[in-house]
C-alpha cells in the first residue's frame, strides 16, 4: 500500500506542476490530484520540496531509461540532433517540457529542488555525453572536442529552446535549424578522405596548441 500511495504522490506532483505551475502547487492540490490525504505528502516525504524533488528524479530516470536503446544506436551528431527534436517534440506533447518549465522556474527559490532539478539534467548529460564520445571518436574533431562540455552544451540549448518555444516558436525552429546546419557541418567532416582529415588535424592542433598552453 505504500508504494502505491507514493506512486501516486509522484505522479499527482507531476500532473500538478503540468496543470496548475509551480505557484498553484501545494500539499492540498498535490493530495487532491493524487486522491489522497494531505497529511500523506508529509508522512512518505517530509515537505512538498521533498516530493518534487523525488518527482523530478523518478521522472528523469523514466524518461532516460525510455530513450537509453534509441541513444545507443545514434552513429552520427546529425542522428544524434534529429533524435533530440523528435525527443522534444514526444515530451511537449506529454507534459514533460511543461514540467521542466515549472521546476526551472521553482529552482530559483527552492534550493532542494534546484539540487534535485540539476540532478535530473545530469542523468542526461550522462547519456549524451556517452553518444558524443562515440560519434567523435572517429571525426577530425575528436581528438579536440570536449564530449562532456558538448554535452551541457547540447542540454542547455534544447532546455533553451523548450522554453524559448512557449513566446517564440518560429525562433525556436529556426535555432533547432541552426543547430541542424552544425550537424551538417560535422557529417562533411566525416566524409573527408584519410589525407584531408590528417590535414585538418594538423591545422586544429596548430590552432588550439597556444589555448592549450602548448
Amino acid at each position: 500500500m505504500t508504494g502505491t500511495t507514493k506512486a501516486k504522490l509522484l505522479e499527482g506532483a507531476l500532473r500538478t506542476l503540468t496543470e496548475q505551475g509551480i505557484a498553484g502547487t501545494s500539499a492540498r492540490t498535490i493530495a487532491a490530484t493524487a486522491g489522497v490525504n494531505q497529511a500523506l505528502v508529509f508522512y512518505h516525504f517530509g515537505s512538498v520540496d521533498e516530493l518534487l524533488a523525488a518527482a523530478c528524479r523518478h521522472a528523469t530516470e523514466q524518461r532516460v531509461a525510455r530513450y537509453r536503446e534509441r541513444l545507443d544506436a545514434i552513429g552520427s551528431l546529425a542522428e544524434l540532433l534529429a533524435f533530440g527534436r523528435e525527443m522534444h517534440e514526444e515530451e511537449k506533447a506529454q507534459g514533460h517540457v511543461t514540467v521542466l518549465g515549472q521546476l526551472l522556474a521553482g529552482a530559483g527559490t527552492h534550493p532542494r529542488l534546484a539540487s534535485a532539478t540539476a540532478a535530473g539534467l545530469e542523468l542526461w548529460i550522462v547519456e549524451i555525453e556517452r553518444v558524443l564520445t562515440r560519434v567523435l571518436a572517429s571525426t577530425p574533431l575528436g581528438e579536440f572536442a570536449d564530449a562532456g562540455g558538448l554535452a551541457r552544451a547540447v542540454s542547455a540549448s534544447f532546455v533553451g529552446i523548450e522554453l524559448y518555444e512557449g513566446v517564440d516558436a518560429a525562433g525556436a525552429g529556426a535555432a533547432l535549424a541552426a543547430l541542424e546546419q552544425l550537424a551538417s557541418l560535422a557529417s562533411a567532416l566525416e566524409g573527408l578522405g584519410p589525407v584531408a582529415q590528417r590535414a585538418l588535424r594538423h591545422r586544429l592542433r596548430r590552432a588550439s596548441g597556444p589555448l592549450g598552453g602548448v
